[in-house]
């Protein structure tokens, strides 16, 4: 039975924000860096790539992760109290049969 799944790639952080500065991240190229290595070393079949565009989805107590999802930013301003900061992401949308093994797994399978 065929399966369709995604995975997404967030540039990494480099520094977390402080009281007078926003955090800091990796640049989006970084981002469709890992996708494209993560497609090589788990031979998945894509089926679409696309750039991700959410607002205010990284609390600042938590740390950033590939999870999360973040970065490419543009901020916004709506009125005078409200500030809202867009986040962008690489999301591959990928086919598999079977769970994608991880390339120790297939190493080992050869």
């Amino acid at each position: 039975m065929t399966h369709f799944a995604f995975r997404d790639f967030a540039p990494k952080q480099k520094r977390p924000a402080g009281f007078f500065q926003s955090a800091e991240f990796d640049n989006l190229m970084d981002a469709v860096l890992q996708a494209n290595l993560w497609v090589r070393d788990h031979q998945v079949k894509v089926l679409n790539i696309e750039t991700v565009v959410l607002p205010n989805i990284l609390e600042r107590e938590k740390p950033v992760t590939e999870e999360a999802t973040m970065e490419g930013s543009v901020a916004t301003y709506e009125g005078i109290s409200h500030y809202n900061h867009w986040y962008q992401f690489i999301r591959v949308w990928y086919e598999f049969d079977e769970k994608p093994r991880e390339p120790r797994e297939q190493e080992k399978s050869k």
